[in-house]
């Protein structure tokens, strides 16, 4: 379901107005408490299955940590981020951890954990 802006009697869908990182923001706020989605599949919401990278780039300049949740997103094999920018790879596991998230070797199982699996 996406909102639809209406100006001068024309329907607008007002995703093709946002920015990339925007979209892929609002995707990332989508990952329900104690799931996780990889890049690929936030990439794939927000627009583009080929933006994977863009993804990794819009979390590392995450404007609001605290409602949009980066440390959510994994890559395909469910491994946590060597880069994740909000104090490293054992940050990420804690706060995966605080939703009962369950981390191995850092690595979520994404059979159990995956959102949109």
């Amino acid at each position: 379901m996406h909102r639809v802006l209406n100006c001068f009697n024309l329907s607008l869908d007002y995703r093709k107005f946002m920015n990339t990182f925007e979209r892929i923001y609002e995707q990332v706020k989508k990952i329900p408490y104690g799931k996780v989605a990889t890049y690929g599949q936030i990439a794939a919401m927000a627009g583009n299955p080929r933006w994977s990278q863009i993804v990794g780039y819009a979390l590392h300049v995450n404007p609001d940590p605290k409602e949009i949740k980066c440390y959510r997103v994994v890559n395909r094999f469910g491994e946590l981020s060597d880069a994740f920018a909000f104090g490293g790879k054992s940050a990420q596991e804690q706060l995966l951890e605080s939703e009962g998230i369950t981390v191995e070797d850092g690595k979520v199982d994404l059979k159990i954990y995956g959102a949109f699996l």
